[in-house]
Parts: C-alpha cells; structure tokens; sequence
C-alpha cells in the first residue's frame, strides 16, 4: 500500500502545476463558487489519468482509496466539482440500472461530460423524504414532471438532476415513488439560486413545470422510488469522508496556531481522532444506518469548530469575507443538509437501536 501513496503522491505533485496550482485548496462545502471552470478542467484531467470513480465495483479497494483522499487532501488539491455524479449515481446506476442506463450515462459520468445534482428536498418535506409531492406523470412515451426541488447543490452547474417524484395518484409516504433521470436544460425546468449567510449560492431552487424525460429514464420500477433513494444514501458517505477529516485537521491546526490551548481545542482533537477511528470501522461493511452516526457527529464536530474559531479569534474573526467567519456560517447548514441531525437521530434510534417509533 505504501507504494500506492508514493504513486499517488508523485502524480498529484507532477500534475497540480502550472494553472492547476492556482486552484490549490479552492472549492468545497460553502465555496463551490471558486474557479468552477479551472476545478472542471482539473477533474477532467482526474478523468483523462484515471483517478475518477475509484469507488466503483471493480476499481480499487477500499484501502487504496483511502489512501487516495488522504493524500488528494494532503496535498490541498481543489474540491471536485461532480461528487454527486460519481459518489451518489454512478453506484446507484451500477447497482439498479438497466444495461441501456450504464452504457448511456456511466461514461459521461466518469468522463465528466455530464454534471449531476441531486432531486430529494422539498419546501413542503424538508428532511422528510417520505412526504415528497413532485409528481410525474406518464404520457406516451415520456415523464412529465410538475413541482419543486430545493436545497439543490451546483443545480446552476448541472447537466442532468435525478429525481424522487410521486408517481402513482393518490399514493402516501414511500408507496408510488419513482426515481427519474432528468435533463435539466430543458423549457420546463427553472433554477433558481438561493443566496446564503456567507454571500454564497451554492444550493437551488429547482422547478419543474411540465419537464419531460424518457420512459426508461426511469431507475428500478416505477414505484420502487424509495428503495433506490435508500440506496444511493447509503452510498453519500464513506472513503472520502478521510479526505475531509484531513482538512478539518489543517482547519483545527491553524486555529490553535492563533489561540491560546484550552480545554475546548483538547477537546476536539480528541473527536477528530474518535471521528477517524468510526469511519475506518464503517468503511468494510455494507452502507447501513452508522452512515447516521458519522453524519451526526462530523457535522456537530464542525459546526462548534466554527464557534471556537469564532471565540478565540476574537474582534480579527468578524472581519467580512473572513475565513473563520465563512466556517462559522456555513457550518450551519452542516447539521441541516444531507438529513439534518433530527432525521439522523430518528435513524440511529429505530434502526440500531431498535427503540419503538
């Protein structure tokens, strides 16, 4: 394995030169807005060497792609800009898709040629993904798709969205959903960004006003929408959740560069250590509800990091544009986004702990 970290290692010192250097450390939760264009040329580049889609059947182990976002972290390389194409549908499709499907969107997907966002939240839901009321309807030999989507990460960048819509009449809670492939750039769809505390928009609106898209963009059976939306959570955190730990890490290190030690920053390196130790416990077994207990605790973790930084930085840190301040306020939607700490703690209290509903 070491001579894979040294492989690693080497390509992404020869190759984040020249205008990739320039995106060193640009991009990520809160600041997708940067250099967008030069951090898609950049994964294209991932692409063209191989070094996308290592979580597919087939591609690496689980080891070696651990040892790829630490070091891709390590070396403070820029965010990528698909993670929801390559992390989230690319499985799923593998996993749930026709052949037809794989042919048509996996190499478009690794290729990144085609971006994707994802289609779950609604105004009147929230992280109730049961209670979703997009709805769409069959017509001839298309999906038509009426309703609204939000809380939509890079939709403003998107080629393509999946989405978990109602499409049996009349039906309640997970019964009548289906999963569908939709183009986005397409009268009948509107984005919308939605701008946030730190200035930023990195979510979306999305509103479907008589979309269309294929019959067979359709993933699994009409109707078995919720078993493949379960799917692809299952499938939201795992390896490269490390690569993130690394940047909380150089986050935590800096801040107690500029502040007294205390009980508090003790405190957090010491859940950052706990942290690391459940996601390499997690990452062999099959995705399941701990996914629940990491999300819980990294997204706490982070949102009182930003509140000591806050604290112990003082006046320095409620200057605009600060990058404390920004870690303070994005860091807020940490514990919302991807199932806010509620829907995670229903999780962790039904589904591990076997506790009545």
């Amino acid at each position: 394995m070491e001579s894979f970290r040294r492989e690693v290692r080497e390509w992404l010192s020869a190759n984040l030169v020249g205008e990739f250097a320039r995106l060193r450390g640009l991009g990520g939760p809160g600041r997708e807005h940067e250099a967008f264009e030069g951090r898609l040329r950049w994964h294209r580049h991932l692409a063209a060497h191989g070094w996308t889609c290592l979580g597919w059947p087939g591609e690496r182990t689980i080891a070696e792609q651990v040892v790829f976002h630490e070091e891709y972290a390590e070396a403070d390389a820029p965010a990528k800009v698909d993670i929801v194409g390559e992390g989230l549908l690319g499985p799923t499709l593998i996993a749930f898709g026709t052949p037809e499907q794989k042919a048509r969107f996996l190499p478009r997907i690794r290729s990144l040629d085609e971006l994707w966002c994802q289609g779950y939240s609604e105004p009147g839901a929230g992280s109730d993904l049961a209670g979703v009321s997009t709805r769409a309807t069959l017509v001839g030999e298309q999906w038509v798709v009426d309703g609204q989507k939000i809380w939509t990460s890079n939709a403003h960048h998107s080629d393509w969205i999946f989405v978990l819509c109602r499409t049996e009449p009349g039906s309640r809670r997970h019964h009548g959903l289906s999963y569908l492939l939709v183009p986005l750039r397409q009268p009948g769809v509107e984005v919308r960004p939605i701008r946030q505390l730190t200035g930023t928009s990195e979510f979306n609106e999305v509103f479907f006003d008589g979309a269309v898209t294929a019959r067979e963009n359709v993933v699994g059976q009409p109707g078995e929408g919720w078993k493949v939306a379960m799917a692809t959570l299952g499938f939201e955190r795992g390896t490269a959740m490390l690569g993130h730990q690394v940047g909380f890490r150089r986050q935590l290190d800096a801040i107690a560069a500029r502040a007294p030690e205390d009980e508090r920053l003790t405190r957090a390196r010491v859940e950052l250590h706990v942290m690391r130790s459940h996601t390499l416990r997690t990452l062999s077994d099959e995705p399941g509800p701990e996914a629940s207990v990491l999300k819980l605790f990294w997204a706490g973790w982070h949102r009182r990091l930003g509140e000591l930084a806050m604290d112990s930085l003082g006046p320095e840190s409620m200057i605009d544009g600060n990058e404390w301040q920004r870690l303070f306020l994005f860091s807020r939607a940490e514990t919302i986004y991807g199932g806010s700490d509620e829907i995670q703690r229903e999780v962790i209290a039904h589904r591990i702990l076997g506790l009545p509903r």
